[in-house]
């Protein structure tokens, strides 16, 4: 089980379609609750604009891993 830390960045593990954003998505995590259980997990543009803030459990995201790549997609709503 993942227990979030602050400031650590996270992938999230799914799509969450009332935010657009989608499984693979980067955040970084702005706050945690529960002891590590949950946290608001911020997503940006590479332009720095917050684009949604959502509260996100552990089975929501994963940690970054070595050989994972970056990727570069658009976001209409911004």
């Amino acid at each position: 089980m993942h227990k979030f830390r602050e400031l650590e960045t996270v992938i999230l593990t799914h799509d969450i379609k009332e935010h657009d954003l989608r499984a693979g998505d980067m955040g970084a995590v702005v706050n945690v609750y529960d002891g590590g259980k949950a946290a608001e997990v911020e997503f940006v543009t590479a332009t720095g604009k917050t684009v949604a803030l959502v509260t996100l459990t552990s089975s929501d995201v994963r940690d970054i891993k070595q050989n994972d790549l970056l990727h570069v997609r658009g976001f209409a709503t911004v």
